[in-house]
């Protein structure tokens, strides 16, 4: 029976492959066209956001926390076009493949949910799409555009040909790591995105990417009095957040902590 489902699998393929041969449709690696090309705003470019990714996933102070992985990186323009995808290690895959499309939508979801004078990081929004939270279902709204995350080749990924660049990925996430972008005038740009470790690191991760870029001039959020955007650790035995907008922990409680409450004191929100 198998070998009979795999031959008909293997003829349905041949005919599908027939038929879209002309569009390359059956490589491994999607060259077709997809979606249309736009000229994002000009963020940041791909070796500022790159330089701020190598240097956020140093050693600064207080850690990161987390397993020390590689990471992504993505930027998108306030109309969420991608503006540019970069990554720490050597090659692509010295990172978690899926986390590729992760930053991209971390990105895309703090640029969603940020206002001119109200910053949301991703891991603001952990605790209200919990059953039973105000935005129970948030989560599933504004997939991500599948031709856009998949296409182009794979070899391209990370660099200025990534197939994302210059297209609207789209997706919605709500565990750490993305945040708004905000210029020296306090005008919101875009957002960015991280992930390749625990999603409390990337979120340390994120916001130091965001320091060294000079993107951080934070009119104000949820966390720290009022001020940012910053981690809430707040969630009790039972899941509930005291705030609203809190997250869970990952692996150390007590050293996540620690560094998020770092993270102002070291890299204060503001223009520098």
């Amino acid at each position: 029976m198998y070998s009979s489902f795999m031959s008909q699998r293997g003829v349905r393929r041949a005919a599908a492959c027939a038929g879209l041969l002309i569009a390359g449709a059956c490589s491994d690696n999607n060259t077709v066209t997809g979606p249309p090309t736009f000229t994002p705003v000009a963020v940041v470019t791909a070796d500022q956001l790159k330089a701020a990714l190598d240097a956020a996933v140093g050693t600064p102070p207080a850690g990161n926390g987390g397993l020390s992985l590689n990471m992504w990186a993505t930027v998108v323009d306030r109309s969420g076009i991608v503006v540019a995808v970069v990554f720490t290690g050597q090659k692509v895959g010295d990172q978690w493949p899926g986390s590729r499309i992760i930053s991209a939508q971390k990105a895309n979801t703090a640029n969603n949910f940020s206002l001119a004078n109200l910053a949301l990081s991703t891991a603001n929004l952990f605790s209200a799409v919990q059953p039973g939270g105000s935005l129970f279902g948030l989560q599933e709204a504004n997939p991500i555009n599948e031709d856009v995350a998949y296409g182009g080749n794979a070899s391209d990924y990370g660099t200025a040909k990534d197939f994302m660049v210059g297209k609207r990925i789209g997706g919605t996430n709500v565990f750490g790591g993305g945040f708004a972008l905000y210029d020296t005038n306090g005008n919101i740009v875009g957002g960015v995105g991280v992930s390749g470790d625990t999603s409390c690191a990337d979120h340390a991760i994120g916001w130091k990417v965001r320091f060294n870029l000079n993107l951080d001039n934070v009119p104000g959020g949820v966390a720290d009095g009022g001020t940012d955007d910053n981690i809430i650790y707040d969630l009790d035995s039972s899941g509930h957040s005291a705030s609203g907008f809190g997250q869970a922990h990952c692996i150390d409680p007590a050293g996540e902590s620690a560094v998020a409450a770092n993270l102002p004191v070291s890299f204060p929100i503001g223009p520098t």
